[in-house]
């Protein structure tokens, strides 16, 4: 069922989604070469829990990590490990988020660790540039395939592929809450977007095939052909004057 939050509840809402960003924010700062995935949940914890939140990722369906940090060819859900060291010229998805009095936010970013290639850095803005597509999309009246077929359109020109094993969702006082967000679709398809909605859209992006694998320790999703996968998030308010990113863009 799709909850509906009232203008007081979106604002309640808002606590979740700055620490959640600024945890990202924090994540991002410690991606540089020598660090360890470890290292950088280490920091995004740190910083959670400092500003009174709680890291809603931590235990979440047995996940271990703050974050779920994926590097190169690993699409989402990658744990946290100090045998992960990076180095010079590797991409970087952090996804997490924050509960704040019950509230859920949630986002990802995927960083440069150092100089990247020019094909890391096109997958990187290509991605970034396609939520903004998805979350312009994202208007009362709108349906959810809105956002994904914006989403895909703008990726596939560009030469990419998107996820579809995964998608994005609604959050609220859960942090996965109906409905299912694809950032793939059909225009006009799929539940209508409403005032009151709140949801995460989220495009994965693969460099070539949008096929993807779980690896043996039952997380950490990898694109099946090796590619680079980038993956970009922010908690969106539907509103009656549009989409408000309530997990400011870092």
């Amino acid at each position: 069922m799709i909850q509906i939050k009232t203008p007081k509840e979106i604002e309640a809402m808002k606590a979740a989604c700055r620490i959640s960003q600024g945890a990202l924010l924090a994540g991002g700062a410690a991606v540089k070469p020598g660090a360890t995935t470890a290292d950088i949940d280490h920091a995004i914890y740190n910083y959670i829990v400092h500003h009174g939140a709680r890291p809603n990722f931590k235990g979440l369906y047995g996940f271990p990590g703050t974050a779920c940090i994926s590097v190169n060819d690993q699409v989402i859900h990658g744990i946290p490990s100090k045998k992960v060291v990076l180095r010079e010229g590797d991409i970087v998805s952090i996804d997490t988020g924050a509960a704040v009095h019950g509230w859920n936010g949630d986002n990802a970013w995927t960083f440069a660790c150092g100089r990247v290639s020019e094909r890391a850095q096109r997958l990187m803005d290509v991605t970034r540039e396609a939520l903004q597509r998805g979350i312009a999309a994202a208007v009362p009246g709108n349906r959810v395939g809105d956002i994904g077929a914006a989403v895909q359109q703008y990726v596939e020109e560009n030469g990419f592929s998107v996820v579809r094993t995964f998608v994005g969702h609604g959050v609220g006082r859960d942090l996965h809450e109906d409905p299912e967000v694809p950032n793939y679709g059909t225009p006009g398809r799929g539940p209508r977007l409403v005032s009151g909605m709140v949801i995460a859209i989220e495009p994965m992006v693969n460099e070539k095939s949008h096929v993807v694998k779980t690896l043996s320790d039952g997380w950490t999703v990898v694109t099946a052909d090796g590619g680079l996968s980038a993956h970009f998030e922010h908690t969106v308010a539907i509103t009656p004057k549009g989409p408000v990113i309530l997990t400011k863009e870092p």
